[in-house]
């Protein structure tokens, strides 16, 4: 009786040892003359979107190996070729993976095996296809606009746009369709950026991950973007047509505090701008003109400076003749002014009544002057 018992134990030995997670193996077969002994590096990206080396082999008669202990969780990586131009995709996942891409093209490899870059591969395929169709329309276009065929440019410019739309909404449904897949997270992160679809639609797209996605670092970052788009939504609220303005205070020139809420008139214009913002200084000239015409009647000005440089702010605000208040924390678009108002691009301005509620935002030129016409006069 102790025999089979014996082999039993044998049996579920092996068994539990075979149920253990394999690590990963990338294996890189390299079409084009690569000469042997060239330096492979494999990296993945660090802080700031540095690459960080996370190993290193030599090609062999066009292919290179990679292997290590099993990874907690899948991660996009990169293969570098000394002395060649691109890089290679590849999910890191315990499974074998072969990258095969030419020399001269590594940013299109063919990646098969593992369930992740299955999923990479499938979603590749059809990116390429519209990528594709992207540069035929690119091409037409350089075309028709060279022999200044407006019609023709025009109706391009039109598929163009659609052609857009399909590859948002290719994006969308391998997002649906794809809940365990990683490149599901890393699409939903272009969702994010791209602000064209609506808070409650990406927040649906987050949930339909698959617990195994929602745990990734990636998607812990994506959960962190989606976030601080809520706090956006908040904020674009805050500062619509009809909303109170949120107040603010920052430092001078001179290294004083001034807030909003002291210098405010009948009619206020919070002017984000910069130094090195050209239709900034532009318009300089026109909000000028209209501070000389209506500040005795009750025009009051704060200009909120996304400068980085105390000497570029100060130079900009003697050159261009800026007189009335200005503050800035130096922060460029880090400046909490500007998160506070969803400033994310300058010129942008806020005309608020005598009760500090916005009545005209990004008003420039003559619509800046007839808008302040109709409070004061």
């Amino acid at each position: 009786m102790k025999k089979p018992i014996l082999v039993t134990a044998i049996a579920l030995l092996l068994l539990a040892c075979s149920q253990k997670p394999q690590g990963y193996t990338i294996t890189g077969n390299l079409t084009g003359e690569v000469e042997n002994g060239t330096q492979v590096f494999l990296r993945k990206m660090g802080e700031n979107m540095v690459p960080v080396d996370v190993d290193t082999t030599t090609v062999e008669n066009g292919m290179y190996v990679f292997s290590g202990e099993p990874v907690d969780a899948p991660e996009v990586h990169y293969v570098f070729i000394d002395k060649l131009l691109g890089y290679s995709p590849v999910i890191l996942e315990n499974s074998e993976v072969m990258v095969t891409a030419h020399k001269d093209s590594l940013g299109l490899p063919k990646l098969a095996g593992g369930p992740q870059n299955g999923f990479f591969a499938d979603y590749m395929e059809n990116s390429q296809a519209i990528s594709s169709k992207v540069r035929s329309i690119q091409e037409d276009y350089q075309k028709a606009a060279l022999a200044k065929d407006e019609a023709t440019t025009v109706a391009l410019n039109d598929e163009m746009n659609d052609l857009q739309d399909e590859a948002r909404e290719f994006d969308v449904n391998f997002i649906k369709e794809n809940p365990d897949a990683l490149i599901s997270v890393l699409l939903l992160e272009r969702v994010i950026a791209s602000r064209m679809f609506p808070m409650d639609e990406v927040q649906t797209l987050y949930d339909g991950l698959s617990e195994n996605m929602r745990k990734t670092g990636t998607a812990k970052k994506v959960l962190d973007q989606l976030e601080e788009m809520k706090l956006m939504v908040e904020r674009e609220k805050s500062t619509e047509i009809g909303a109170k303005a949120p107040l603010f205070s920052g430092p001078t020139p001179d290294g004083k505090e001034l807030a909003l809420a002291d210098a405010m008139g009948k009619v206020t214009l919070v002017d984000f701008w910069a130094a090195w913002c050209k239709p900034c200084r532009a318009e300089n000239p026109n909000v000028l003109k209209v501070y000389n015409k209506y500040h005795n009647k009750g025009l009051n000005i704060v200009g909120v400076s996304l400068d980085r440089k105390a000497e570029d702010w100060n130079k900009a605000i003697a050159d261009d003749g800026l007189v009335w208040s200005q503050i800035s924390n130096l922060a460029y678009f880090n400046d909490p002014i500007a998160k506070l108002y969803n400033v994310d691009a300058i010129p942008a301005a806020f005309l608020l009544d005598e009760n500090g509620v916005i009545v005209g935002k990004n008003l420039r030129g003559a619509a800046l002057e007839e808008k302040v016409a109709e409070l004061l006069n």
